[in-house]
């Protein structure tokens, strides 16, 4: 099933700064998706001889958690992809400006 993006607003009243912020509020939701994925690597490899009688999902749960995480990295990268090309957009309106 495909997900189309929220792409950000074209360029009109967004300044520079405003979309700059957007891309780190983009960046920081990327994070969170990477501290799932270190989850799932946890559940996976064993830290300790002990930790894997501790938990046991089934191959179709671990197949169902990576669809997820991987739908909603690839939601979030395209968003951040998005604003990163409207802040580009921005500055080069700015820099094109006349003075």
């Amino acid at each position: 099933m495909a997900h189309t993006p929220p792409f950000p607003e074209p360029f009109d009243t967004h300044s520079a700064a405003s979309l700059a912020l957007q891309a780190c509020d983009n960046i920081d939701s990327l994070h969170d998706v990477r501290l799932a994925y270190a989850c799932i690597e946890q559940l996976v490899v064993p830290q300790h001889a002990g930790d894997s009688e501790d938990v046991h999902p089934i191959r179709t749960e671990l197949s169902a958690l990576m669809r997820l995480v991987n739908e909603e990295l690839q939601r979030r990268i395209e968003t951040t992809e998005a604003t990163m090309q409207s802040l580009r957009l921005a500055v080069d309106k700015v820099s094109a400006a006349p003075c």
